[in-house]
């Protein structure tokens, strides 16, 4: 068992005093059986009404009316949670499933929905093609194959922090061979889904828990990773971003079909076309 203290911080500063939208805020953690929210709270300056609900997904969206007009809006998650997440999961996938290609069943295909579908333009079957190409075998274990798929990933793409809005899509990040955490999951959802998989995408926290700091990337920020459905085993995790299976080191938040769904904080603000000067994201993760 590990205990954690999370601090999010986002602040946006103006050049004058604007008003504000809706913001829409995905900062809870998502409680499991290998997470338990000991405490939560969450404010924002200037003061704003805050409403809970939930999404599609199952995830806890805040959102936030702010009625006087501010030259800075600073939104502030603390939260603290006991985490007891295996090192080593094993994944009891069914028979059925152990190897690749496999079916889903019925009902699992239907509620995969367009969880098993490609989001981004590929005529040619590239992206198809590349993930393909980590088969070691016409019938391959399922497990290793995506393992392999994921390693494939972190070798294929040059992590890079970026810090401008939006994703790449998959064959971008391909072609150019850098990409941040976000770019990397969706490469990898995106080359499951290629094959018939479904896949999520997961957004939350990321920290150390006995690893050597130079082995691990973005930890203690924001991070994306992936979830792909296996039969038995159910949603596995894969953090192609640091080369790693199962939610060792990691606190979901939120997940989704598209990487948009899941941005932390998202909103609007009315004012001059140059009144928007700066935003700043600061997170701490503490054992």
């Amino acid at each position: 068992m590990t205990s954690l203290t999370i601090d999010h911080k986002t602040t946006f500063t103006f050049n004058e005093p604007v008003s504000f939208g809706v913001h829409r805020m995905m900062l809870r953690p998502r409680e499991s059986r290998e997470l338990r929210l000991m405490r939560f709270a969450l404010s924002v300056k200037p003061s704003a009404t805050l409403r809970w609900t939930h999404d599609i997904f199952g995830n806890a969206i805040a959102t936030a009316q702010v009625e006087e007009m501010s030259d800075q809006l600073i939104i502030h998650a603390s939260m603290k949670l006991d985490v007891n997440s295996a090192a080593w999961p094993v994944f009891d996938i069914a028979a059925s499933a152990l190897e690749y290609p496999f079916l889903y069943s019925e009902a699992e295909w239907l509620d995969l929905g367009a969880l098993t579908q490609q989001q981004y333009a590929d005529p040619e079957g590239r992206l198809a093609a590349w993930a393909a190409a980590f088969k070691i075998a016409e019938r391959t274990d399922t497990l290793a194959f995506l393992k392999d798929l994921s390693l494939g990933v972190e070798a294929a793409v040059t992590y890079q922090v970026r810090e401008e809005e939006g994703t790449q899509s998959p064959l971008e990040t391909l072609d150019r061979g850098i990409g941040s955490c976000r770019d990397m999951a969706v490469l990898f959802a995106e080359a499951a889904r290629s094959l018939g998989l479904g896949a999520r995408i997961v957004s939350g926290y990321l920290f150390r828990r006995g690893l050597d700091p130079a082995l691990i990337t973005d930890a203690g920020s924001t991070h994306a990773w992936a979830e792909i459905f296996i039969p038995g085993a159910g949603w596995v995790t894969f953090d192609p971003t640091n080369r790693s299976v199962g939610n060792f080191n990691l606190v979901p938040v939120a997940v989704a079909r598209t990487i948009e769904q899941i941005m932390p904080v998202t909103g609007s603000f009315v004012g001059a076309t140059n009144a928007f000067r700066s935003m700043n994201v600061e997170v701490s993760v503490v054992e």
